[in-house]
């Protein structure tokens, strides 16, 4: 929002901005601090959340858990497990390398269905973005989210219909 400068939020501010209380799986339990840094958040008039994560390259999907903190690692690693879990992936690729930034924002998500709340993540995947060298191309960015999904055994998610792909050309935007 502009009122707030546009900023980013993570941890209990992310929480807060959303208007929500986690009764039944608080962040405090699931994630450590310094969790995802959001692009944008939203709450429509009828109380569904949406989390939103824009890319402009395709090497912004490639990460890895960059914690140092052993008791911090250990509860990531368990909430991604827990995510594995129910979303029925069954790889042995392990979720904190690779595409960790993917990773865990679907375990947010996860967190807050567990949570019983009505919510979405949009990833918005801009294309012609000339000072990024980013994709010119659906396809391309069909192509590179296809691997990360097969290397996370995502292709079938039990939250398809809350993970939404939205791909914007910013050459329609001059």
């Amino acid at each position: 929002m502009k009122n707030d400068e546009y900023a980013k939020y993570r941890d209990e501010a992310f929480i807060e901005r959303l208007g929500v209380e986690l009764e039944k799986m608080p962040l405090s339990e699931f994630w450590p601090k310094n969790g995802p840094q959001w692009d944008a958040l939203g709450r429509s008039s009828s109380g569904k959340l949406f989390l939103v994560e824009a890319k402009s390259h395709i090497s912004e999907l490639i990460s890895t858990l960059k914690a140092e903190n052993e008791n911090s690692i250990r509860k990531i690693q368990e909430s991604l497990r827990k995510t594995k879990h129910y979303l029925n992936s069954r790889t042995n690729f392990d979720w904190s390398k690779g595409f960790y930034q993917y990773t865990n924002r679907l375990a947010h998500l996860y967190l807050l269905k567990e949570n019983d709340l009505q919510a979405y993540l949009l990833f918005v995947y801009f294309m012609n973005d000339s000072e990024m060298n980013g994709p010119t191309s659906v396809q391309e960015w069909e192509g590179a989210v296809k691997l990360l999904h097969s290397c996370l055994a995502t292709n079938q998610l039990k939250l398809k219909k809350d993970v939404i792909q939205i791909f914007i050309d910013v050459k329609h935007l001059q």
